[in-house]
């Protein structure tokens, strides 16, 4: 019987130590995760894909001077960013068109005044397939083709063949944009095939020869040997111009437009920081290497 109570305590205190030192073991990872969550120090940014290289080559500056800082780029188009700001799911928002009314309307709902700061200057071009022999249109040509009165390259002076139309979808700020500016605000043709983001434009007109469609400067330049930019004339007593970071800055290429930052009212120190990071002349510097056009 002594032998038998001996073991019955010696079982519980090694079952009462073990527990004890489980729950000891989950109170220091729960304490671990704890200190994470408040020493965790990431940014992020999110909208146009128009900015996605920009952005993300501040980031990836940004990190290395700043060791231990952790800056988060995505894309998805300049509406989905705004909207992710209103609803606090992203820090700072990239957009490459100014806040509209309808989403004033919502961040005022909750008590929220986004800031729009520009970060630097881009210039919207206009892209064919090399094979295809036009090599300037004015603006009104293109409200044409994008809105559908035009659909044969032969009435711009091209082959007889039917014009396929390529847009970015109405979340982009490019979108937005390019029907405020060069369609007037009218709408895109029917036959507008859109697509989500730039770098499927760029492909799509790689390998249609009577595509045409819109990117960002920036990715102009970048486009590949199968691309070929088309200079645009203001109008008909107008000389063409080619899309550049010269002809942008000078103010004579006539589809350009800023790039913003929208923030929130009261900053974290973080995104203050990255925020003039970005307009220092280490930023603008980036700005330049990476084809679009310094604010400065």
């Amino acid at each position: 019987m002594k032998i038998k109570a001996l073991f019955m305590i010696s079982l519980c205190i090694f079952l009462f130590g073990g527990c004890k030192a489980s729950n000891q073991e989950g109170d220091k990872n729960a304490g671990g995760e704890k200190a994470a969550q408040k020493t965790h120090k990431g940014l992020s940014i999110k909208g146009s894909d128009t900015m996605v290289h920009l952005t993300s080559s501040w980031a990836e500056e940004f990190m290395k001077i700043n060791i231990g800082s952790e800056v988060s780029v995505t894309g998805g188009g300049s509406g989905t960013g705004i909207a992710a700001l209103i609803n606090a799911t992203t820090d700072i928002c990239a957009a490459s068109r100014e806040i509209n009314d309808k989403e004033l309307s919502l961040a005022a709902a909750k008590n929220l005044k986004p800031q729009g700061v520009a970060v630097a200057l881009d210039g919207i071009a206009i892209i064919i397939n090399q094979a295809n022999p036009v090599s300037f249109l004015s603006q009104e040509e293109l409200k044409k083709i994008f809105t559908g009165e035009f659909t044969n390259w032969k009435q711009l002076g091209g082959p007889d063949q039917a014009i396929l139309v390529l847009s970015r979808e109405s979340s982009s700020g490019t979108y937005v944009f390019f029907q405020e500016h060069v369609l007037s605000k009218a709408d895109y043709t029917e036959r507008a095939k859109l697509l989500p983001g730039t770098s499927a434009v760029v492909q799509s007109i790689a390998t249609d020869k009577w595509a045409i469609g819109y990117v960002g400067l920036g990715f102009a330049q970048k486009a590949g040997k199968d691309i070929k930019t088309v200079a645009v004339r203001k109008d008909d007593k107008s000389s063409a111009v080619e899309p550049s970071v010269e002809t942008v800055k000078a103010g004579l290429y006539p589809i350009a437009r800023k790039l913003y930052f929208y923030i929130g009212e009261k900053l974290s120190a973080q995104t203050q920081q990255f925020v003039d990071f970005c307009l220092s002349d280490k930023g603008q510097a980036i700005v330049q290497e990476t084809g679009y056009v310094t604010i400065k």
